[in-house]
This record gives structure tokens, sequence and C-alpha cells, in this order.
């Protein structure tokens, strides 16, 4: 089969398009035929010899943990998801191969049925960026009516559906973003939205119980100083991988709880995510829709911090 993998860590350009044997289905995985490969900040990381590329066991790798597809082999006859049934999930990359590729193999238990409301493109957007949205708002923050709830980034992939989550859940929703994305972030249930370009936030905030951190230091020390903005006892949840060494000593010394995030495949968390698409009361946005060749293009977009929501590879026609 195509696939788009790396042989080797290094820029865009070590994506390279390879023919690699099918995937073999075991155990209680099914075979999925790819329509679409959602692409992650991880993505980029790993590509780049960061993120999971140590774990990478063999060359070439497979990357691309969001995907949409139709299953080829179900685990055994009586099944739920048989072959035919459109589904969507995430994959465990490197662990298992991705999603940058015409088929994979995936356990059941990070595959459900792809909701009817959503194309396989839009479907293919979802899982890594809602998942990671929903474990670090709902599950850890536990976003409720009255709290008061920063974000960081919020037009990105993670961002745009964590902003969603907390307005949801009742939360007066603060956003840190660019000038082109104000109206739109308010449209998706922002209280505050901060122009970064133009304003310090912490000029402008105070006395928050949480910040959802998708930036760390790598950018401008978003991180430490988001640590003057919290209320005593508050709470900061930070996701992108090593960007914040230093992050419990500055958060014990400023008085503040401070953790990292680290998503999981889960199909029983993305079913309740399902549900809250289908009803329209969350929505993905998708940036841009590219052919799977095109993939160390699409890298260079998203490394290059400017789309809103997510892109997509499309792997198949469907």
């Amino acid at each position: 089969m195509r696939a788009m993998a790396i042989a080797e860590a290094g820029g865009p350009e070590v994506l390279r398009m390879t023919r690699v044997p099918m995937p073999v289905r075991a155990n209680a995985e099914l075979l999925v035929k790819v329509i679409a490969a959602g692409v992650n900040p991880v993505d980029a990381k790993t590509r780049a010899g960061q993120g999971a590329f140590a774990a990478i066991d063999r060359f070439p790798a497979i990357l691309g943990n969001d995907f949409s597809g139709i299953v080829v082999e179900a685990p055994y006859e009586a099944h739920a998801l048989q072959p035919g049934t459109e589904v969507y999930g995430m994959g465990m990359v490197p662990r298992m191969s991705g999603a940058y590729a015409e088929y994979l193999s995936v356990t059941e238990l990070s595959v459900i049925r792809k909701p009817s409301t959503l194309s396989h493109v839009e479907a293919a957007a979802v899982p890594l960026a809602a998942l990671t949205a929903w474990g670090m708002v709902v599950e850890t923050a536990k976003a409720h009516e009255g709290q008061r709830m920063l974000i960081h980034a919020g037009a990105g992939g993670v961002g745009h559906l964590a902003v969603q989550f907390a307005a949801y859940f009742g939360a007066h929703v603060i956003v840190t973003g660019s000038s082109r994305n104000i109206g739109w972030l308010r449209d998706l249930g922002a209280s505050e939205v901060i122009d970064h370009s133009a304003t310090r936030f912490e000029d402008v905030v105070s006395d928050v119980d949480v910040v959802i951190d998708l930036i760390g230091n790598v950018r401008d020390d978003t991180a430490s100083r988001s640590l003057a903005v919290l209320r005593p006892g508050g709470l900061i949840v930070n996701a992108p991988t090593g960007s914040w060494p230093t992050m419990r000593r500055e958060a014990e010394a400023a008085g503040v709880r401070a953790t990292g995030y680290r998503v999981a495949p889960d199909g029983a968390t993305l079913a309740v995510i399902s549900r809250l698409l289908e009803s329209g009361s969350v929505r993905v946005y998708v940036d841009g829709v590219y052919d799977l060749e095109e993939a160390p293009r699409v890298h260079e977009l998203l490394e290059s911090g400017h789309t809103r929501g997510k892109l997509v590879l499309k792997v198949h026609e469907g």
C-alpha cells in the first residue's frame, strides 16, 4: 500500500511517499481503509526527532494518530463494527503504524462509528484534538459554571475545541489569539478574547481559576507568565511535550498547582464527544484539506503557527 513515511528525523522533506506492506490485523484489532487523516503538532515534533520519535523501533515509520475510514476486517463475525462500517478514532503511534497510509490496523477500544453528521474529513480532524481538549478542560480542570478559565492558543486544533467544551459546561472563558480570530473565538463561546500581538494577557487578566496552556515556554515564556494571573491555589494544565521543563518548581514557588497532560486513545470518551458534535453543541473546524502526497507542505503550514482549527490529509475518496 501507499504510505507517507519517514526513514529518519528531519524537516518536512523527510516525509516521502513509500510502498509498504499492508498491516496485519491481530486479536481485537480492526483493519480500516483510511479515507482521511488528521495532522497534529505531535506529528511534526516526532518527524523532527522530538515528540514520540524515541519510541520508533523500525523504519520507515508511518505517522498520524487521527483517522476516519471504513472497516475492512472485523475481529470476529458478531463484532459491532463489521466490514463496510464508517468509523473514526485515534491510533497509538508509534507503537502501531499511523494513518498517513491507505490502511491501518487499530484496537477496537479506540474506534467508534463515525457520526453521520460529519464527513470523513471532518471526523478525521476530531479525535486527538478533541480528546486532548476534553481531558484538559473537563476531566482535569473540571469545567463548571462560574469558573474563570484562560485558554492559550484558542484558535488551534486543540484550542478551538477546548473553548467550546469550557463554554458548554458554563465556564467564563478567556482566550488568547490573533486579531483575525477574535470574532471567530467569540462565536465559539469565548467571553473575552485577548489579541496576543497587541496586549500582554497578564496586564488585563487576573484571578483565574484555571489556565489551559497549549503553548508552554517555547514562545515568549507564556507558561511562566501565566502563573501570575492564577488565583492562589489555582491550576495550570500544560500539554505540549517538553515545552516547560521547570513547571513544577515554578508553580510551587507561585503557590499554585500545575500538571502536564498526555492524551490516550479512548473510544468511550470519543463517543460522548460524538454526541456533542451530532447535536451541534460543538463543531470542528477544518482549515484545509490536502492530498496525502502533500504531507510535507501540510507540516510546513502546521509549523508556521498560523492555521485555524485542523489540517487534514485526504487518503482515499469517500
